[in-house]
């Protein structure tokens, strides 16, 4: 299924077709042998390479849509790449500098050392997927809470990073501002409502709970945040996976893999059984694919978001939540009664 997001782009194309002094000042060159050429895509914003000398590397710089809106993206977008830098630098860009156009200050801007990166291949599964686990084994939450330090946005969606200290906490205020944005978006759907009575009540803590009782536990990792093929490539020079656009917070390793069940997003059950060679699934396993499919309502939620009056990802949402109502009407509690006369699934790999 495919869809087209026909938002407008509120920075103006000018923004991109100069190298704004303060963008010079970060990074202080002398004014002679640049260049900027638009390069790349995006939905919210306009993407450019500034072509210089900076430690022998051609910089990308990314113009953050203008307004409040755009410099709370920006501040979230840099915070979530240096992090993820720090964590694993051979999976990002290295993250110069940021700050606001002196020509006009409601435009920000990103910059980042550029990569020649492949298009519309998917990046090769085992290294990927390695390198996908060394973030999340090397990002530790700095709080050693659920959360983050802002504001980031999916998208163009702030996302609530408040910090909890539960995942179970984290992920429903999460899923909280994505149903409400969802229903601002495309209207009230009484269906919705009266299903999201049981996902909070049962399923959420059915599958979500276990997760951090019983002697099991779990640790807050950084998560790109939205690790779809589109912020995913192959970095030409050496061959390797590179990531970008990030919206990250401190979360559940597996909260991340929600947006590969998707068939849409191209990298599906295999990168997702690759993955689990490098980080073991967290107990109880049997759950897995089911907390998969929770987690990929919150991503198909923010596709709803994105294109109103398109209603196949509300109807996607409605038949998954459906699904596991049905599947979990005891929630938690009769669950947590069966587990006397059950073994405790411990980690390993999906089959």
């Amino acid at each position: 299924m495919a869809a087209v997001y026909d938002g407008e782009i509120d920075v103006p194309e000018t923004a991109i077709q100069i190298i704004d002094d303060a963008v010079l000042a970060k990074l202080s060159l002398v004014t002679i042998g640049k260049s900027i050429t638009a390069y790349g895509a995006s939905n919210w914003t306009r993407t450019a390479r500034t072509s210089c000398h900076y430690s022998s590397r051609r910089v990308h710089k990314v113009i953050l849509p203008k307004g409040k809106r755009g410099k709370e993206m920006f501040l979230g977008e840099t915070a979530s790449m240096t992090a993820i830098y720090k964590a694993t630098s051979h999976f990002a860009p290295l993250p110069i500098a940021c700050g606001t156009y002196s020509l006009d200050t409601n435009i920000y801007f990103f910059l980042c050392v550029f990569h020649e990166m492949a298009v519309g291949e998917l990046p090769d599964m085992e290294s990927f997927c390695a390198s996908v686990a060394t973030l999340h084994k090397n990002g530790k939450s700095p709080t050693g809470k659920y959360g983050f330090a802002m504001c980031t946005f999916q998208g163009n969606l702030p996302q609530d990073n408040s910090w909890t200290d539960t995942w179970e906490e984290f992920y429903i205020q999460g899923l909280t501002r994505m149903f409400q944005l969802e229903e601002k978006t495309q209207g009230l759907s009484a269906e919705l409502k009266e299903l999201g009575i049981p996902l909070y009540e049962k399923v959420i803590p059915r599958l979500l709970r276990p997760l951090e009782t019983g002697g099991r536990s779990i640790e807050p990792v950084l998560v790109h945040g939205d690790l779809w093929c589109g912020n995913a490539s192959t970095d030409l020079a050496n061959d390797t996976p590179i990531v970008f656009d990030a919206c990250s917070f401190y979360a559940h390793n597996e909260y991340e893999l929600g947006t590969w069940r998707a068939i849409r997003y191209k990298f599906g059950k295999p990168y997702i059984r690759a993955y689990h060679k490098y980080y073991p699934i967290s107990a109880p396993v049997e759950d897995h694919d089911d907390r998969n499919a929770l987690y990929s309502i919150r991503y198909n939620m923010h596709a709803s978001v994105l294109y109103p009056g398109n209603g196949t990802f509300r109807k996607m949402i409605i038949e998954e939540i459906r699904r596991l109502v049905e599947k979990f009407p005891g929630g938690y509690e009769e669950w947590e009664g069966m587990q006397g006369s059950r073994g405790q699934g411990g980690g390993g790999v999906p089959e």
